[in-house]
């Protein structure tokens, strides 16, 4: 049964940086794409990055692009979401989780394993 924990959240200033991991277990990176999403109360989840089978291809939502780098371990069965550049906007609960493929719009719907989510607070 797949299976998908975050880890990495917490609390940083507005210009700060974290990095948040997602391990995997039950597949292999090499046949999934991982996606990130995050969601803040009353607004639906937004999908942020992705990455496909064996890391061959990376999106960005358009709020993130040249702040977060998404990357993938296949040796630890981990995939990162590094956020540089920080802002208040960034504030939510981020998920990561598990599909065939990872295309240009990342669509909550598509995924369908998901890991319970680490909270992200960006506030001075």
């Amino acid at each position: 049964q797949p299976h998908l924990v975050e880890s990495g959240g917490g609390l940083v200033q507005p210009g700060g940086s974290l990095r948040l991991s997602c391990a995997v277990s039950g597949f292999s990176l090499e046949y999934r794409a991982i996606g990130w999403f995050r969601q803040v109360p009353g607004k639906e989840r937004e999908g942020v990055s992705c990455i496909g089978p064996s890391g061959g291809t990376t999106n960005y939502a358009d709020s993130v692009k040249g702040r977060f780098t998404i990357s993938g371990d296949k040796a630890k069965n981990t995939v990162y979401l590094q956020m540089n550049s920080l802002k208040p906007e960034d504030t939510a609960v981020y998920y990561c989780a598990a599909e065939f493929r990872c295309v240009g719009n990342i669509n909550q719907y598509e995924y369908v394993y998901w890991g319970q989510g680490t909270q992200v607070t960006v506030s001075s």
